[in-house]
């Protein structure tokens, strides 16, 4: 009996750091991750691209594949984004009230749908709610995870309006030039 309750007390320990092998916290590798948000005007379309991201997950593994995501979140600096000119950029950050809202978050609130489309990768369809110039709001968000043993990558698109954040599209040359509402963020985040 002694020996039954030794076994099953060493198997249940073994199940147990398994499990958190599979479940570790990852880090955003900020050098190694890309996103860009994409909006247009009515000169001309325009992108700007962030250089400092941060944020964190905790991916689910079970037997070499993805089975759920415990915890995901992901920020970007607003005075890390960048055009290459100047004059947006500080348009942009007054849009955003950067001096008050230094982020721009990402923190997931369920996952709905998994689904493996093999080779490594997967679908995941989540709810989150996405905080913009200190407006929350909760934002479907279809994300394509890519696994490795270094590290999970997700990748995607989201459109958003940027009045629904109660930001006021960017205007510059005395409002002559005025952004478009919409803007789509596209990004290839690595956590590892």
């Amino acid at each position: 009996m002694m020996k039954t309750l030794r076994n099953v007390s060493i198997l249940l320990t073994a199940v147990f750091f398994f499990m958190q092998i599979n479940a570790q916290e990852a880090k955003v590798n900020n050098a190694a991750s890309n996103l860009t948000i994409f909006g247009t005007s009515n000169i001309h379309d325009w992108d700007m691209k962030a250089e400092k991201l941060s944020g964190a997950g905790v991916f689910i593994m079970e037997d070499g594949k993805l089975s759920g995501v415990e915890k995901l979140n992901f920020a970007v600096e607003v005075e890390s984004l960048k055009s290459g000119k100047s004059g947006m950029d500080k348009n942009t950050y007054n849009a955003l009230d950067s001096k008050a809202h230094k982020m721009i978050t990402y923190t997931l609130a369920k996952v709905n749908k998994v689904t493996d489309s093999g080779n490594n990768t997967f679908i995941i369809e989540t709810t989150g709610n996405l905080k913009i110039a200190g407006q929350s709001k909760q934002v479907p968000i279809k994300f394509t995870a890519k696994t490795a043993t270094n590290g999970t990558t997700l990748s995607g698109k989201v459109t958003i309006n940027m009045t629904h954040y109660k930001v006021d599209p960017p205007r510059a040359l005395m409002g002559t030039i005025k952004t478009g509402e919409e803007v789509t963020i596209d990004f290839e985040v690595i956590y590892n």
